[in-house]
């Protein structure tokens, strides 16, 4: 029995190959030369140098720690950090709340920093609203924040009168 199933078997492999044999002689092989250079982060110069950049997206990626720091500080990317995932997706979540709470006002990036049960969230905005609507979404957006994240939330945000202020340089 095991012989006669073995030559089935050959007998397949040997008809399948025949006929899968044609359509691969039929294909080649594309190959392209490897490209080490590191595109991401990085802004194209435009041909009128029309493009504002503030001073985090002026700086590549590479200069992290040298002259740019990071966005989130945190301890849970260390080594044994605790609740990494979860830190991540709760930062996410600061983020996407942040833009959708002001909307259209922050002018730079949304900056979150964890000092031991306290959670700080700076950032820049503009003066497009009166001030009583902007103290109204400060307390609004602390006391939901500290809810669901629960630990204290602090906002730390600075006014700037238009977007121009805070452009760093065109390229």
């Amino acid at each position: 029995m095991a012989t006669s199933l073995h030559k089935y078997v050959f007998f397949l492999n040997r008809n399948m190959t025949e006929s899968v044999m044609p359509s691969l002689l039929h294909r080649s092989i594309h190959t392209t030369a490897v490209s080490h250079k590191a595109q991401s982060g990085r802004y194209r110069v435009t041909r009128d140098h029309s493009r504002p950049l503030t001073y985090e997206m002026a700086n590549q990626p590479c200069q992290i720690a040298h002259r740019k720091s990071w966005n989130n500080w945190n301890t849970t990317s260390l080594y044994e950090g605790l609740r990494e995932p979860e830190t991540a997706v709760e930062d996410m979540f600061i983020r996407k709340f942040m833009t959708g709470t002001w909307h259209g006002l922050f002018v730079s990036e949304v900056i979150i920093k964890r000092q031991h049960n306290i959670i700080r969230i700076a950032g820049i905005i503009q003066r497009k609203i009166i001030p009583r609507k902007m103290y109204f979404l400060i307390g609004y957006t602390e006391e939901l924040l500290s809810y669901w994240l629960r630990c204290p939330v602090k906002l730390e945000l600075q006014t700037v009168p238009d977007q121009k202020d805070v452009v760093y340089k065109y390229i």
